[in-house]
């Protein structure tokens, strides 16, 4: 026993050294194995061999995918395609609706979302918290069968307060409830909403990604969506959290911008399919659809063509980045496009600058005033690579805007959770909507038209005007943008 411990008294620094390295190499080759981007890869492969036990304990808590891949959304979504189309068949040719352009488009989006574009859907643009979460709590207060409710940010403030009362009222009149909130989001403010929901007696819970938890080991994957859906025929959706910022009667001059859709039609049963599979990931209780989605009679007009594009880094990986992609060849005239944390990669920067080599007009409106300082310094560091071809890009003057909206020739729009960025594209839980209508895309296109006439131009010269430091620093943040 003396002479074991003597040897290893003696040699444990070769020993330590071996054991990590051999703990290493297996880790940086499961990583090449599964990273399908080879930057990715390389960056990881680097990190884990560089940096002996942290870099393969960092790439075991952000790096893996732990997602299932097993066939329990495509079997609900094949359920819910069936229960709708009993009332609302599959919709036909977009180019009367919207131009003939589109008709590649959306057969690639058969292809990426799986859900049927289908007909009859009135949806109405809410612009802010002060149009968006009234009508919210009107349909929470008149709720008499169910209520759904996802959101990445539900915070413990004035509006925060207003849902989770309306939310009690419902549940002490006999509405079945469910609440589901990210794990990071519900972090946001404390304390979280989540405990008084639960002593009000509501099923809530949290999603997955808990970095301090015992639940989860992980926190690179954040469910993004935000969803109401209420008695089984009337839905919201769009990029706005559950906070008080976003409301002028609460927020007062600071408030921040967004929007938000109210929707009624078979899209609203869409928006119940995406909540209905991230509750079962989450709380592995499966919610039967017959149970909560009711098919009425038809919306009121105008009725348009919709469809629900979730992505996510399971079987709906860059279903968002591959919808995008086809929009930008499709366009014939004019791409707008409002996002509040433009950091597309270089796939999709081609596809821009593509676009405005055609000849298409590329307008792009970000934030002046963004409320995540490192972003904005990569997202002007990144800036010059489409302004170079012709997009024109704007930082719009006054208080942070957190929508995320896309038009195509005022045909065609996208708006919903999804940010430009690498996080949005291939890492979170996302839900956006495609939507085959002109009216819709054209006041869509005004909002963001407005948003232009308040907004500076950036170019080149004013790129190059800043001083060396400031873009020294912008670069240096840059190179991280993928895990921003």
């Amino acid at each position: 026993m003396s002479v074991l411990t003597d040897f290893l008294h003696e040699y444990w620094p070769h020993l330590a050294a071996l054991l990590s390295l051999a703990f290493s190499l297996v880790v940086a080759a499961q990583a090449a194995m599964q990273k399908n981007d080879v930057r990715a890869a390389i960056a990881w492969v680097g990190v884990i061999l560089m940096s002996p036990f942290v870099g393969a304990f960092l790439y075991l808590v952000a790096g893996i995918n732990r997602i299932r891949h097993d066939q329990m959304s495509t079997q609900r979504s094949r359920l819910i395609k069936d229960y709708v189309n009993s009332a609302h068949p599959a919709f036909g040719d977009v180019g009367p609706v919207s131009g003939p352009q589109f008709a590649s488009l959306r057969v690639l989006c058969d292809q990426v979302s799986r859900f049927p574009l289908q007909d009859g859907n009135h949806i109405t643009l809410l612009d802010g918290g002060d149009q968006a979460y009234p009508a919210m709590l009107r349909a929470i207060d008149e709720a008499h069968h169910c209520i759904a409710l996802q959101s990445y940010i539900f915070d413990h403030d004035r509006i925060g307060l207003r849902f989770a009362d309306a939310l009690r009222r419902a549940q002490e009149r006999g509405v079945e409830i469910r609440v589901l909130i990210d794990a990071v989001g519900a972090r946001y403010s404390h304390p979280p909403i989540l405990r008084l929901l639960q002593r009000n007696g509501i099923r809530a819970d949290r999603f997955m990604t808990n970095p301090l938890g015992l639940r989860s080991a992980y926190a690179n994957l954040r469910s993004h969506r935000k969803i109401l859906f209420v008695d089984g025929h009337l839905g919201f959706m769009g990029g706005m959290n559950i906070r008080e910022s976003f409301m002028a009667s609460l927020a007062g001059k600071r408030a921040d911008g967004d929007t938000h859709f109210r929707i009624e039609g078979p899209l609203a049963t869409q928006l119940f399919a995406v909540f209905a599979n991230d509750w079962e990931f989450a709380t592995s209780e499966r919610l039967r659809i017959e149970d909560w989605v009711r098919i009425t009679p038809l919306a009121p007009p105008p009725r348009v063509p919709a469809r629900c594009i979730r992505s996510s880094p399971d079987r709906y990986m860059a279903a968002t980045h591959r919808v995008l992609l086809g929009a930008l060849a499709v366009a014939q005239c004019h791409v707008r496009i409002q996002s509040p944390y433009f950091l597309p990669d270089q796939v999709l920067i081609g596809a821009l600058n593509t676009a405005a080599r055609r000849g298409i007009q590329v307008d792009i409106v970000i934030p002046g005033r963004n409320n995540l300082r490192l972003v904005n310094y990569a997202m002007t560091a990144q800036l010059a690579q489409v302004i170079e071809s012709g997009c024109r890009v704007w930082r719009c003057r006054g208080n942070f805007d957190h929508s995320k909206l896309l038009t195509i020739d005022g045909a065609w729009s996208y708006a919903g959770s999804s940010n430009l960025d690498p996080r949005s594209l291939r890492l979170n839980f996302e839900l956006d909507m495609e939507i085959y209508d002109r009216t819709l895309a054209e006041q869509i296109g005004r909002r963001i038209d407005a948003a232009i006439e308040q907004s500076e131009r950036v170019t080149l010269e004013s790129l190059n005007a800043m001083p060396y430091l400031k873009r020294l620093r912008n670069r240096i943040i840059w190179l991280a943008s993928p895990y921003l």
